[in-house]
């Protein structure tokens, strides 16, 4: 499931959500796809396009019927949770 979450682009940064770290945990039960995640920011105006991307991308695989998004705030996203990638493509120095 991470290789298909990893072709899910945040439209406004341009990098994938595995590499933003915003994803905190997925799990695959009777079908159902569950992604625990959170976003960049409360109030995320992409919200509703990232879910669709979402389901859309784990739906490809066979064994997933459905998906379920567990949006999250605790702990809060912050830079240090992407990757060398990002960091280096974002132009992000600390």
């Amino acid at each position: 499931m991470i290789k298909e979450l990893e072709t899910v682009i945040d439209p406004e940064l341009r990098i994938d959500l595995i590499n933003l770290g915003l994803v905190y945990g997925l799990s695959l039960t009777d079908g159902v796809a569950t992604v625990t995640m959170t976003l960049t920011t409360m109030g995320c105006p992409i919200t509703q396009v990232l879910t669709q991307m979402i389901e859309t991308s784990l739906k490809r695989l066979p064994e997933v019927n459905d998906v379920a998004i567990d949006l999250v705030w605790e702990p809060a996203w912050s830079p240090a949770r992407m990757s060398r990638f990002a960091r280096v493509a974002l132009g992000y120095h600390q």
